[in-house]
């Protein structure tokens, strides 16, 4: 049987000091090692939330042939420096949400994430935890259970919204990217796509803004990306300027025209 580890998601931000993980993981934790960019007390208790969690929660490690090959907690699975000192890399995901108007739906990353706050994305990336429903193999499933899991947890998608077998595996890609010298990602990133109309109630903690944009709207998006070099610039993840540079815009002429199967490579695990 596989090991129970505690959720962080019952820990209440607002009022995180009466919660027992909250005392004891401040006793263990400082914010020394994280920038908190000018935060208020209720996003510092909020920044501490997601610290808790890596802490918490277990990644599932693979090789590059994305073999299970064990298990670490998330905080050791982004810090850079055992990144580069162990080779750890873990599995992950990425999802794309269009509606029935084949607009995409992107979100920016809320400011008490770890890595990569406050940069926009594609609409939920995140990790299948090493928990038995979310390390089934077959048809994907694992994955698409922690994806469920995650819209739920962000943006409020309930489950019915988006059943698991609404999901289209498109492919997987293998990348490693440093987000503040100490922290980033490497990652084997399962690539999902569903199209469906939902209803949003993102969670602030970890989602600071969303929209849906056309194929002309992202383009015009990634041009600012590209264009800014001051603080207010437009920011894209790594994994999602990844994606649009090699995938996205194919993806979505299968999207308009119905023929989204026809796009699958789950064989491939293209190394960017």
């Amino acid at each position: 049987m596989l090991p129970i580890y505690p959720s962080p998601y019952f820990l209440d931000p607002t009022s995180g000091e009466n919660s027992p993980v909250f005392r004891a993981f401040s006793a263990v934790v400082t914010m020394a090692d994280f920038n908190d960019g000018g935060m208020d007390a209720v996003q510092r208790r909020l920044m501490l939330v997601h610290v808790s969690s890596i802490f918490l929660c277990r990644c599932i490690l693979v090789d590059e042939n994305d073999r299970v090959v064990g298990h670490d907690t998330k905080y050791n699975c982004h810090l850079m420096e055992k990144i580069e000192a162990e080779n750890l890399l873990h599995r992950a995901f990425s999802v794309f949400l269009f509606n029935s108007k084949y607009e995409l739906l992107l979100q920016q990353r809320s400011k008490t994430k770890v890595t990569f706050p406050l940069v926009w994305t594609n609409t939920c990336c995140s990790h299948p935890l090493y928990r038995e429903s979310e390390l089934i193999e077959e048809n994907v499933l694992g994955v698409r259970n922690a994806a469920q899991r995650k819209l739920l947890d962000e943006l409020g998608i309930v489950a019915e919204d988006v059943p698991v077998d609404e999901f289209t595996p498109l492919g997987r890609m293998l990348y490693k990217a440093p987000s503040d010298g100490k922290w980033g990602e490497h990652e084997l990133d399962y690539l999902l796509l569903i199209v469906r109309d939902v209803k949003l109630q993102p969670n602030p903690d970890e989602v600071a803004d969303i929209k849906y944009v056309s194929r002309e709207e992202l383009k015009e998006l990634v041009k600012k990306a590209d264009a800014g070099d001051d603080a207010e610039a437009v920011k894209l993840s790594p994994w999602f300027r990844l994606v649009v540079d090699n995938f996205l815009m194919k993806w979505w002429d299968h999207v308009e025209k119905g023929t989204l199967a026809e796009a699958a490579d789950m064989k491939t695990i293209h190394k960017l």
